[in-house]
């Protein structure tokens, strides 16, 4: 073998030769070529087992056969691969206060995040969620952090559903939606909350829009995420009454697994962000209670209708509806447009605001920054005036999507608004100012590109100044 098949490098004066003879037998030897090769190929190998350093005489060496190179990874077998989703995804759940709050129907879990000396923003989670689960996402988004600056979230579980709860016994009568609505009196009692802001997605925001009927005094605002306002149809009445015998007796079966995605989702999840999919399923795998989780589908199911309605323009209130400003929510892809849109004809026109945003089904995961924008929006527009948007000193941040206000029957797709140009949006008694500003008693103008004065039509400079000035047009 030729003596430049190997190769020394020395960090000081040693002798290459040195190092050459003591790789390689002498002439005179008796032993065999094989075990010459064989003794060679070992030093190699165990040169690289030790970082290829060789310590001799004090003077590190690093052998290498140009002939025969190793590869490191050779000895390495990759048995099993596992994949971990973390629960908190850098969740709210260290940094909540948890308490058990009781009620007449037995106690629930409320996590509350912020200054309890700040304005209250209730939120109510949706089916096979909790409120970790469902708003960890949302309230660790960069526009959201802030908002604790301004508001203290109250984050109300459903009974039974937080992670690791015990399953309820068989006797237990879980509460209808009427009272698990009537249950944030005691949550409001407990804390000693004058009125909260209301955030509720699905099931959470039927809850919310019950407890805000039944006491409208306590209720400020309401941002309702998928919200059904109508009792549950023969075809979801069907699949869920499935789900929860299935989940009673077999646990969560790739059927109710399918449904439940569908239901956040929409259809074809898995041509979505797979890894917020998968989160989910193993989510709804492993973190809720399967029997309790049956108990609360099946008294979603057999909720009543809100028996809301619009009254006409100048007719006298024959029937109830919704007394406070609610913003209405959806996703383009979500199953529950056509419920969203329901909810928004029962509504009063001047105080609702109805969003579809564009690519997504699950708003609060696919598209948080613009449900937090819309949020933000909406606070300011009703007199709250945080300033905790990341573009507060730009005031002209620009987001495209679709904001489809629906003040009749008919849903106007074409109808878009700026909202997020500096421009106000909003109805009547307030409209969201642009740009961390505030304009307060503007509606829009027709175009949606000017802010107008509800009652003298001059068009209204939008200022940091939370009080609107009037400005030749």
């Amino acid at each position: 073998m030729p003596q430049s098949d190997y190769v020394s490098l020395t960090t000081g004066g040693g002798n290459p030769q040195s190092v050459y003879q003591s790789t390689t037998e002498p002439h005179g030897a008796s032993k065999s070529v094989m075990e010459t090769v064989k003794r060679v190929i070992g030093t190699a190998i165990g040169a690289q087992d030790k970082h290829a350093l060789i310590e001799r005489d004090a003077q590190p060496y690093i052998i290498s056969s140009r002939a025969m190179p190793v590869d490191p990874m050779d000895d390495i077998e990759l048995r099993s691969v596992q994949l971990q989703y973390p629960n908190q995804r850098g969740s709210i759940v260290g940094q909540c206060d948890l308490r058990r709050v009781p009620t007449d129907k037995g106690d629930i879990l409320v996590a509350v995040q912020g200054d309890t000396t700040k304005p209250a923003i209730v939120t109510y989670h949706d089916l096979g969620l909790n409120y970790a689960s469902s708003f960890a996402g949302f309230f660790n988004f960069p526009s959201m952090r802030s908002l604790l600056d301004n508001f203290c979230v109250y984050h109300v579980n459903a009974p039974g559903q937080e992670e690791g709860a015990p399953t309820f016994p068989e006797e237990y009568v879980y509460p209808t939606f009427d009272e698990l609505g009537a249950q944030m009196l005691f949550v409001m009692s407990h804390f000693n909350l004058k009125s909260i802001i209301g955030l509720g997605v699905g099931a959470g925001a039927n809850i919310l829009a019950r407890f805000a009927l039944a006491n409208p005094d306590k209720v400020g605002a309401l941002c309702l995420i998928n919200c059904s306002s109508t009792q549950a149809g023969w075809i979801e009445w069907g699949y869920q009454l499935l789900n929860t015998r299935n989940l009673r007796s077999k646990g969560m079966t790739q059927g109710v697994l399918d449904y439940l995605m569908w239901h956040h989702f929409g259809r074809n999840p898995e041509e979505r962000n797979l890894d917020l999919v998968q989160l989910y399923k193993s989510n709804f795998e492993r973190s809720i209670n399967p029997v309790n989780l049956a108990m609360l589908i099946d008294s979603y199911i057999k909720r009543t209708d809100l028996n809301i309605a619009r009254t006409p323009s100048g007719s006298p209130q024959t029937t109830a509806s919704l007394k406070m400003p609610v913003l209405n929510i959806t996703g383009a892809l979500s199953p529950h447009i056509d419920d969203t849109v329901t909810f928004n004809g029962r509504l009063v026109p001047e105080k609702t605001n109805w969003m579809k945003i564009s690519d997504c089904g699950l708003v609060l995961e696919e598209q948080p920054g613009k449900l937090a924008e819309a949020f933000r929006l909406f606070l300011q527009g009703e007199g709250y005036a945080p300033t905790f948007s990341p573009h507060a000193k730009n005031h002209t941040t620009t987001t495209n999507y679709n904001i489809n206000n629906v003040n009749n029957n008919n849903v106007n797709n074409n109808q878009e608004f700026d909202k997020l140009n500096g421009n106000g949006a909003g109805s009547g008694g307030g409209g969201g100012g642009g740009g961390g500003c505030v304009v307060s008693g503007a509606a829009t103008s027709d175009n949606g590109n000017l802010p107008v004065s509800a009652t003298t039509g001059a068009a209204i400079r939008i200022t940091e100044n939370p009080l609107p000035e009037n400005v030749a047009c």
